[in-house]
């Protein structure tokens, strides 16, 4: 056990057993009212701990010239009364600078509620003399060096757009991957969806017929043909079962009520095969940005095939004496996976990101709005 715990072990015993005396020298009359909670002797000056922390309310990017908001909460104090001061130690270790608060407490023994955890506190902190160029990320730890919350650092400004993006019903068609949006705009390029094939794999699903018999015939056909009625879903699992049902040659005559139909599974034909592939794609939202820039924020609304999707970003657009870039996908383009949600970046490998690149050169370009016939 640390020093710092066994101080705080330490201290509750001691108020402890101040509070069990005053209990048993205690009188039971009507007129002693509520007895103190704090013994007015138990004066001491110690440390607490807080378990929680967060940067700018989970933030992605702080800009080095504003104001850095710490939320910290789960803070012991010993009491309501007894915070003397929240102090503040800053180390800089490379381009991190490391927050570490220390939770100062200080009984006077003042009778004051004392729940096991303070309400949370919000500090504003102007870090800008701190927050020297060469450093990238703040991060926060307490007492015992865990690493609560973390937070990018740039020079710059953020720019929050709105991009509407039609996506044709061309995107479902896998004949025509890749496909992508139009990257041409009014005055400037403009951000794209690409959809392209990652992979094939082929499987086999097994089944066999299936006598059907009429139990309620309707009219009676001069000829009637075949009307299998194959499966909407095939179970590659297990063999599949497909009745075999007839209807009159006649359009006009009706064979048999559906709902009047029995089937047989003692009486299977032989087992046959019917071979089948799944089409993998991906799909992404590809942006020309500035030379080391980023997202500080990334959504998309209303996605879907056939209609207008809502892109609404933040981005970071960094400053001349900004030197560190991303994360981004390359220096000045910005590739987001619309299936995971992720960022693709050229850390995680290199050859997906020159993959997308080569698959969105030769893409066929889809239709760019719905035509709306007068």
């Amino acid at each position: 056990m640390s020093q710092k715990k066994l101080n705080v072990f330490r201290i509750v015993l001691t108020v402890l057993a101040s509070v069990l005396a005053v209990l048993l020298c205690s009188c039971e009359k009507s007129t002693d009212g509520p007895l103190s909670v704090s013994d007015s002797s138990a004066k001491f000056e110690d440390e607490g701990y807080f378990l929680s922390a967060n940067l700018d309310s989970g933030a992605t990017i702080h800009l080095a010239d504003d104001t850095l908001y710490l939320a910290m909460g789960k803070i012991w104090s010993f009491n309501n009364c007894s915070l003397k001061d929240i102090q503040l130690n800053y180390t800089q270790e490379d381009s991190i600078l490391w927050i570490a608060p220390v939770i100062k407490i200080r009984s006077n023994g003042e009778d004051c509620s004392a729940p096991y955890f303070r309400p949370d506190t919000v500090l504003k902190l102007n870090l800008e003399s701190r927050l020297k160029d060469d450093i990238s990320v703040v991060k926060v730890k307490n007492d015992t060096d865990s690493l609560l919350d973390s937070i990018m650092v740039r020079r710059g400004s953020f720019r929050k757009d709105t991009f509407e993006i039609y996506l044709d019903s061309i995107f479902n068609d896998v004949k025509h991957y890749p496909v992508r949006t139009s990257d041409k705009g009014d005055s400037a390029e403009k951000p794209t969806v690409l959809r392209m094939l990652d992979s094939l794999t082929p499987r086999v699903f097994y089944w066999r017929t299936m006598e059907s018999t009429c139990t309620h015939r309707v009219d009676m056909c001069k000829s009637v043909v075949p009307d299998t009625l194959y499966p909407t879903t095939w179970n590659v699992n297990d063999t599949n079962l497909v009745p075999i049902h007839y209807a009159c040659a006649d359009s006009d005559s009706v064979y048999c009520i559906n709902s009047k139909w029995e089937n047989d599974s003692s009486a299977l034909g032989k087992l046959q095969e019917r071979p089948d592939t799944i089409w993998h794609y991906s799909t992404y939202y590809m942006e020309k940005v500035a030379k080391c820039g980023t997202y500080n924020s990334f959504a998309v609304r209303n996605y879907y095939i056939g209609s207008k999707a809502y892109v609404i970003r933040e981005l970071m657009i960094p400053a001349e004496r900004e030197t560190h870039c991303g994360p981004s996908s390359t220096e000045d383009w910005m590739i987001y996976n619309l299936a995971t949600w992720k960022l693709v970046t050229n850390t995680d490998s290199t050859a997906l990101v020159d993959t997308v690149f080569a698959h969105w050169d030769k893409a066929e370009v889809a239709p760019e709005s719905l035509v709306v016939k007068e």
